[in-house]
């Protein structure tokens, strides 16, 4: 078979040095001596489930050789065809030859571990990186269609009658340059002697291929510029791994594929190695405010309150006066429900949606502005600005390859988030109907040039519009004044009709407020001079993260009546009696902590009250005495089930009782009829002076309470609860490590402590020694990860800390698995923490 190259070979050289590397490949892989990792298992299970690419800890690579490891990084180009070459000789050693099928493939190895340096987002990729293997976290916003590349085409020669070969390399192959000089992109058309060529399709080899675009996660990119991107190209088994709107992290060789001419530079791009789905993982990815120990015990402390909804809701937007059920709706939205997705398929959405529709100058947009910068993720667009494919999805044309590719909107980069939706009514009736399906059915279906395929929507939405005359006329029904279809508003859980009401003591009370409010001085300004401008804004819960890694953050503010006079002492049952206001900083912690570790389940209890609501409002409607802002459906009954259950997670509740349904048909029948619920007062006799009086029983049971929060003191309850506990745990007999509870009212797991012999045994088996200073070192790092990554819970597993040990060192500097197993065991005897089976327990 002859070859069209003008090389037959690479240098020697070369070839020695590929020989020794894939050599000593060949040895880590097959090294079962090892206590950390046993790859030979690895590709048997592999070949079993019929894959192509090993995935391969750069850890245990590093603690093996570390030479070797920081080649792969700094030189991939060099050692990752080596890296495959011992990986392909193993599995011809290994396969089973009547149960594997190995011929024609090719097999690769995927990296993942701890990169240091080589760590970075598309923001930070800079030159000095090109030729390197990287590692980075983004959004998919654009995926092509997959297409065939061909490696190899075999031809053949009708007169001759014989059969050429050619390879054809371009820049997304990971091979030495001085390997590729025989190749080209031109298909022969003879053979050299003027004899015509036939392609032979049938014998010639293919790949897939993909490009795909990854930018910056809009939470993470910095206000006032434009997120950035970078280009990803997926070969064989890495396409179709993940989707626009899918939160990944790339491992891949940051490669020049050309030049460009004049200004332009070269175009650059990633070559993907391994892709790893955030999506999967707790809070889908989305940057997280670390928890510290006093802040779980103040989150835990601060829920067993009688009125903790109402000084969550009151902590809200203490700027703007009044609007306490919209504070309150908008408190359940950031808790959200519970979603429930069925064995049958079904998918029901634990997301709450609401709308505000009302007067102009009150406060919709400043509360929508509020949300933006609470919530982990946020994406903020205006009606008149946004078109229908903006918000859901779009297929664009790629201008230098002609083919389709499908462009996330809006909606579906906020997967897990939260869309704040300004002058929703100055939307299209086109595009405001495409936001229809993404409402209910939280999903992007796409069928248009050939692309067919749904993509993840599961956002909670928040609307603000103003009604069809401009201001609201209170003497016309409510549809008459709300220019929205039934179909969309029965989507909004909430719908709540803000009127600018004509009133003599609330207009003193509102000019009072917004007068206080321009009298504020910003701290160190002088009275005359131009206030200090925040350009650094912060929009994530992320923004506070390098200040709450060094202090503790606080959980009240000083109640200043220049900037909070719009948090009010409301009367009724769990209400405020005193003006306190939590700081923002620690509402986001206290909202990530409910949302994330509290799944609250129905109760009887609940159930019919929530049944009983539903059809007594069904009745009032059908009697037609009342006039609803909008149409009571079945949607109506899920609305009072998401409301109930986000009302428990306010109270870190595990189960969803009778006091969550009633607050909830409190805010619905406000929403509704504008109707303001007062809960009956308990009575009770009490003898005063001899005589017998009634008096409130909620009111005393409050006094007594909040006496007992100011002088630190225990409630019966609480003392009966901890003595139960203490019973249980002697009950026991098998004292567990310490850990702070998940829910307020669970009792504290405890560890199982049946893997000590096993690892006693791995310690006989370890060989790798650690210094004192490097082992002061690991001491240091770990703490700061228990900080600022791991919180109250103080638990890990040893493959996922390694990583965040290693996160910003040196290749010089970073630890290898069998190094830190060896750390964490010399702690361990130190009584630092506890150390089993392969996890971390903080003591």
């Amino acid at each position: 078979m002859a070859e069209f190259s003008t090389q037959d070979a690479a240098p020697i050289l070369a070839d020695d040095l590929m020989r020794d590397r894939a050599r000593q490949f060949v040895e880590f892989l097959d090294d079962e001596t090892q206590t950390n990792y046993n790859y030979r298992e690895a590709i048997r299970r592999m070949l079993d489930i019929e894959q192509v690419r090993l995935i391969v800890n750069l850890d245990d690579l590093r603690d093996y050789d570390r030479t070797y490891a920081d080649g792969i990084l700094l030189e991939p180009m060099a050692y990752l065809p080596a890296f495959d070459a011992a990986l392909l000789q193993l599995v011809q050693a290994i396969h089973d030859p009547i149960k594997h099928r190995i011929a024609g493939n090719e097999y690769y190895v995927g990296l993942r571990g701890s990169f240091g340096q080589q760590h970075c987002n598309p923001r930070t990729l800079r030159s000095h990186q090109i030729g390197k293997m990287v590692s980075l976290e983004g959004i998919v916003t654009r995926c092509s269609l997959v297409r065939p590349k061909m490696l190899k085409s075999i031809h053949y020669a009708p007169k001759t009658q014989k059969f050429h070969s050619r390879s054809y390399h371009d820049a997304t192959i990971i091979a030495p340059s001085s390997t590729l000089t025989g190749s080209t992109t031109v298909i022969p058309q003879d053979d050299g002697e003027g004899n015509p060529l036939l392609m032979e399709y049938g014998l010639s080899t293919f790949r897939d291929h993909q490009t795909i675009n990854i930018q910056e996660m809009p939470e993470r990119a910095p206000a006032g510029q434009l997120p950035r991107g970078v280009e990803v190209v997926l070969a064989d088994d890495l396409v179709d791994c993940c989707k626009p709107g899918d939160r990944i992290q790339m491992v891949g060789v940051f490669k020049s594929s050309g030049g460009g001419q004049g200004a332009r530079g070269f175009s650059t791009s990633i070559i993907a190695n391994n892709v790893i789905l955030l999506s999967s993982k707790q809070g889908g990815g989305i940057a997280q405010s670390p928890l510290t120990d006093t802040d779980i015990r103040n989150i835990n402390k601060l829920s067993k309150r009688r009125n903790i909804f109402n000084l969550l809701s009151q902590s809200l937007a203490p700027s703007i006066y009044g609007s306490d059920h919209i504070k309150q709706a908008i408190l359940l939205l950031l808790l959200g429900g519970e979603e429930k997705n069925l064995k049958n398929g079904a998918h029901i959405r634990g997301d709450i949606n609401v709308l505000m529709v009302g007067d102009p100058s009150t406060a919709k947009s400043q509360m929508l502005r509020f949300v933006l910068n609470t919530a982990p993720l946020a994406i903020a667009t205006t009606g008149r600005g946004s078109s229908g494919v903006g918000l859901t999805a779009a297929v664009t044309t790629d201008k230098d390859t002609g083919e389709r590719r499908l462009e996330a909107g809006a909606m579906v980069l906020a997967d897990r988030g939260v869309v704040c939706i300004d002058e929703f009514d100055k939307m299209s009736e086109v595009d405001r109907v495409a936001i229809h399906e993404v409402m209910e059915q939280q999903t992007v279906t796409i069928a248009k040039a050939g692309i067919h395929t749904s993509l993840n929507a599961r956002c909670s939405v928040i609307a603000a519009a103003n009604p069809i005359y401009g201001q609201y006329d209170v003497h016309k029904d409510p549809h008459r004044n709300i220019a929205l279809p039934d179909s969309l508003l029965s989507r909004f859980d909430l719908l709540f009709v803000v009127t600018d009401d004509t009133d003599e003591q609330r207009d003193r009370a509102i000019s009072e407020h917004v007068l206080r409010m321009h009298r504020y001085l910003q701290p160190g300004v002088e009275e005359g001079q131009p206030p200090v401008e925040n350009l650094v804004q912060h929009l994530d819960v992320g923004g506070e993260e390098a200040e709450s890694r060094t202090t503790e953050t606080p959980v009240f503010e000083k109640f200043n009546p220049l900037l909070h006079g719009g948090v009010t002492t409301s009367s009724g049952r769990g209400a405020n009696k005193k003006k306190e206001v939590l700081s923002i900083a620690f509402v986001k912690k206290y909202i990530q902590y409910a949302k994330n570790r509290c799944h609250p389940v129905l109760t009887k209890a609940a159930a019919d009250w929530i049944v009983s609501v539903y059809s007594g409002l069904r009745n009032d409607d059908l009697a037609g005495n009342q006039k609803k802002t909008s149409p009571l459906t079945a949607r109506t009954l899920e609305t009072l089930i998401r409301l109930s259950t986000a009302h428990a997670k306010a109270r870190l509740s595990t189960n969803v009782d009778e006091r969550d349904a009633i607050a909830a048909e409190e805010i619905l029948r406000f929403a509704l009829f504008k109707e303001v619920v007062r809960p009956e007062r308990r009575k009770k006799r009490k003898l005063v002076n001899g005589q017998s009086i009634e008096v409130d029983a909620d009111e005393e049971e409050e006094d007594v309470e909040e006496e007992g929060e100011e002088e630190g003191g225990v409630s019966d309850e609480q003392r009966r609860r901890a003595q139960e506990k203490s019973r249980r745990l002697e009950g026991d007999g098998q004292p567990g490590p310490s850990r702070q509870p998940v829910q307020g009212d669970d009792a504290e797991d405890d560890v199982d402590m049946d893997g000590a012999e096993a690892a006693l045994a791995q310690d006989e088996l370890s060989t790798t020694d650690i210094s004192a200073e490097r082992l002061d070192m690991f001491q240091s790092r770990l703490d700061h990860v228990f900080t600022t990554s791991l919180g109250a819970d103080g638990i890990v597993e040893m493959t996922e800390l390694v990583p965040m040990i290693n996160e910003g060192l040196t290749n010089e500097d970073m630890f290898g698995t069998g190094e830190a197993r060896v750390a964490l065991e010399k702690m361990g005897e130190r009584n630092m923490i506890m150390f089993s089976e392969g996890t971390v327990y903080k003591l």
